[in-house]
């Protein structure tokens, strides 16, 4: 079936398929870090919000409830981090265009 301005369905659908697989893989790809309280937590993740790394420095663990805030404040930011890229390659593959709810 063609669409006006004689584009194929189907060949749109694999095209779209390509382009999400190819998403998939730059999101595995991905790295971002963030660190909390002068760097004495990092986290690392890729473009799946998967944990890579999670490094916390000695001095860090004297206070729990700190140390939990400075956890979830460098977890927060790479999470950031990461919707900010995938927002920015979106946006990319889509020719600017913007998508409610992305941003």
């Amino acid at each position: 079936m063609k669409l006006p301005g004689g584009m194929n369905i189907q060949q749109m659908m694999q095209q779209a398929q390509k382009m999400q697989e190819q998403m998939n893989r730059d999101m595995t790809a991905l790295r971002v870090d963030a660190s909390a309280g002068g760097g004495m937590v990092r986290v690392e993740m890729n473009g799946h919000k998967d944990i890579l790394v999670l490094r916390i420095e000695p001095e860090a663990t004297g206070d729990v409830e700190m140390l939990q805030d400075l956890i979830l404040a460098a977890i927060n930011e790479c999470n950031r981090k990461v919707d900010e890229s995938l927002q920015s390659r979106l946006g990319n593959a889509l020719g600017g265009l913007n998508i409610p709810g992305l941003g």
